[in-house]
């Protein structure tokens, strides 16, 4: 081919696009008739704090060290662009990546998809390469299976003017069997039983080559997405013909409605005015077109599931391509065929199958780990068109490009096993994509936030002389999310108080503010190991029903501390405010939800528990003031204990790295603590996390292997993060606790209390045999 076959009139908005290029060090690419895939994976280098247990000459009162130093993470990038400007694309990557033949030398691409032969010659010429070419089937099903096990709301359910119109899924590790419907030109529909085990079990040449080419000749549509759009402005009733225009109605007798369509185009034939097709607007004609086909599709799906006893069916292909007008028709013939037994299900990332599926293959060739798992970067991707207009992001649907970015996480991560219904646990407490109360005050007050996390993260780098410049691009970014999000609350999956914490914590970990927290979490695990030992006496001298007490008021007064909370603020930067002041805030009994006294019974009463699992929230007086003296009781009472926390950092939670050497200094103090953590009766360990909230379906392996192992029958969730915003609902089979200090006042009255009012929840232990669906 000739330079001159390929489209070169574009500007490549290179700094947004092909983001991390130059570290890039393994490529894929998915080439289709209309658009191309690219795959490639990336090392990003970013500044991160490091704690560490060594004093240096002149901080030896510090509890610990902390230092800037670099980390390191891989990141995969997919962007989606028109095949037409493939070679475009190539050149800018043959610029910034290739630095001589000899770099490419022996190198090689996976490609697939149709034009994975159409442009091999391009692809070797353009960079200098190998093209090893993938099966295209092969490589829908491996991208297929990785995102339903890897990406939480992959999967959806669209509702045509419902609320909200999309419901998402969530996460399922138990995805098989299931039928993939994939629709480009044409159909295939395949069965998918395991990851290697599918078969292509039918199929129909009427598919989206049909609609676009039938659209093509009968409107004057120039492009698939304009045909589309006209369709949504249609009124098929004056193109097709009804059962109601054959018998006047309902045709009773064999259960059709009169508006079922009874033919397709039929009143083109029938009517008594000229056959030019000028008297039938483009509109009406595109959609009895879109719905002709659709229909069709979904009757041949449905009966293919029927045969092979298949639940759940995604559709996904170039036909899709999340327009909310196809998913509705595509969801109408599903559930008019299988009345209403089985629902459409679609992906959000569904464009990216075969590039994903391509760049897995690659990887399994050169022997890297699969093993881990892959987490959304929101920062760096593009979100599901509104349903109340046709673009992405406030773009036009002919747009040029839409980008996917996935961050590998360090461990494996596995539901928590002592859920008692984890196929349908859901972690959030209010949807925000249904509420839309809740949405409006919660996107408010993130805008409002947004000044203060600024402040904080320039404070946190007092050296560094760009921090008040990337600080801003943080306010820049975040806001327009924010703006994106109140247009189409649906764009990302589910929204909710999670997500925005988590995409806040992305944006400034991507502008290096991974950590802005540190210096603060160190004074406060400072200050607060200072007290440690006078409140632990102080426990020791109370008789065992008011030491209950003051263990779970000493609970709740350390989860004041809480720097994510804009009211707490205020008061933790007043002079003179301490773990007592804090106390003396709390609601007095009886609190909001208040089951200590059950609490106090089961203690009391039945055998101790096994082994306690403690999520814990905050630094400084939370955990050191409040979480180890719990965990001291537990001890002495005989039960073993397991203190979890993130992973990574999240506003001023404690981490994993931090706790591994307060727990020492904490040994230190209290004998109790130092013989169990010698002994294995205390262990430390991270949850896999790095959000101030708690997501259950997806917790460290380590962990779920260790509370499977020492038998758990007891779970503590502390905190507004992990108590309230998330597993409020959550019911597990074994006793939980949930304490948390509700720190906002919208959200106490919402929940029938006020600022400060105390959430003391004991909830035992449920049989599976009571599973219901939540």
């Amino acid at each position: 081919m000739t330079a001159k076959s390929y489209a070169r009139s574009i500007e490549l908005p290179t700094e947004t696009l092909f983001r991390n290029l130059k570290n890039a060090k393994q490529f894929a690419i998915d080439i289709g008739g209309s658009l191309a895939k690219l795959a490639y994976c990336s090392t990003i280098q970013r500044r991160t704090s490091m704690v560490f247990d060594e004093p240096e000459q002149d901080s030896s009162e510090h509890v610990y060290n902390i230092s800037e130093t670099e980390e390191s993470i891989l990141r995969l990038h997919f962007i989606k662009f028109e095949t037409k400007y493939i070679e475009t694309c190539l050149d800018f990557i043959k610029i910034n990546l290739i630095e001589s033949t000899e770099f490419m030398k022996d190198k090689y691409i996976k490609a697939t998809g149709g034009g994975a032969h159409k442009y091999t010659d391009l692809i070797s010429s353009k960079l200098g390469v190998q093209v090893d070419k993938e099966d295209e089937m092969e490589c829908l099903i491996t991208g297929c299976n990785f995102l339903l096990k890897n990406i939480p709301d992959e999967a959806f359910i669209y509702q045509r003017h419902g609320n909200p119109e999309y419901k998402f899924q969530g996460v399922n590790h138990n995805i098989f069997p299931y039928l993939l419907v994939n629709i480009g030109s044409g159909v295939s529909l395949i069965k998918v039983e395991s990851e290697n085990k599918y078969e292509r079990i039918g199929g129909t040449s009427t598919g989206g080559g049909t609609f676009w080419g039938l659209g093509s000749l009968l409107t004057k549509a120039k492009s698939f997405d304009e045909l589309v759009e006209l369709a949504e402005q249609g009124d098929h009733r004056s193109v097709d013909m009804l059962v109601k225009d054959i018998y006047g109605g309902a045709y009773a007798t064999i259960g059709l409605p009169g508006d079922i369509i009874a033919s397709s185009f039929a009143k083109a034939a029938r009517s008594t005015k000229d056959k030019n097709k000028s008297n039938f607007k483009d509109e009406d004609v595109a959609k009895s077109l879109l719905l002709s086909i659709s229909n069709d599709i979904g009757q041949i799906a449905y009966l293919q599931a029927k045969i092979h006893n298949l639940k759940k069916i995604y559709f996904g292909g170039y036909f899709i391509r999340g327009h909310p007008m196809t998913m509705h028709t595509i969801t109408y013939a599903i559930n008019f065929w299988s009345k209403g037994e089985i629902q459409a299900l679609f992906l959000r990332h569904e464009g990216y199958l075969g590039a994903i599926g391509a760049f897995l293959k690659g990887a399994n060739d050169s022997k890297d780990d699969q093993s881990f798992v892959w987490g959304e970067h929101f920062a760096g991707s593009s979100g599901l068109a509104s349903p109340k207009c046709s673009g992405f992001l406030g773009k036009t649907r002919s747009s040029t490009f839409d980008m996917l970015e996935l961050n590998r996480l360090d461990k494996p991560l596995l539901p928590c096993p002592l859920l008692l219904d984890a196929q349908n646990y859901l972690p959030d407490t209010v949807d925000l994509t249904q509420d839309e109360e809740a949405r409006e005050y919660w996107l408010q007050c993130f805008t409002n936030g947004v000044d203060k996390t600024r402040q904080q993260a320039i404070k946190s780098q007092p050296q560094s002389s760009d921090a008040e410049k990337r600080a801003e691009k943080f306010v820049i970014r975040y806001l327009d999310r924010l703006k994106v999000l109140k247009e189409n609350p649906c764009c990302y999956g589910s929204l909710t108080v999670r997500s925005l914490l988590d995409t806040s914590s992305q944006y400034l970990s991507e502008l290096h503010f991974t950590d802005p927290y540190s210096q603060q979490k160190q004074f406060e695990n400072e200050q607060a190991v200072k007290l440690l030992s006078s409140h632990l006496r102080e426990l020791e001298k109370l008789e065992w029903p008011d030491r209950q007490l003051e263990l779970a008021q000493g609970i709740l007064a350390g989860n004041m501390f809480d720097w994510g909370a804009k009211e707490v603020c205020k008061l933790m930067e007043s002079p003179g405010f301490g773990f007592k002041e804090a106390r003396s805030r709390l609601q007095a009994r009886p609190w909001l939800f208040d089951d200590f006294d059950e609490w106090c019974i089961r203690l009391k009463t039945q055998p101790v528990h096994k082994c306690a699992v403690i999520f814990c929230d905050n630094s400084g007086a939370d955990i050191i003031l409040g979480i180890f003296p719990l965990a001291q009781e537990l001890l002495a009472n005989g039960t073993k204990v397991i203190l979890c926390v993130n992973s990574r950092p999240a506003l001023n939670d404690v981490i994993f790295s931090e706790l591994l050497i307060l727990v020492k200094k904490v040994a230190a103090i209290s004998s109790e603590i130092n013989s169990a953590l010698n002994e294995g009766r205390l262990q430390v360990m991270e949850n896999g996390q790095g959000s101030p909230c708690l997501d259950l379906r997806l917790i460290d392996n380590d962990l779920v292997n260790m509370m499977v192992k020492e038998k758990a029958d007891l779970i503590i969730l502390e905190g507004m993060g992990r108590a309230v915003h998330t597993n409020f609902h959550a019911r597990f089979t074994c006793d939980v606790l949930k304490v948390a200090v509700i720190k906002n006042k919208w959200l106490a009255n919402r929940l029938g209390g006020d600022m400060f009012n105390v959430m003391f929840k004991f909830e035992k232990a449920r049989q599976v045999s009571l599973v219901t669906k939540q």
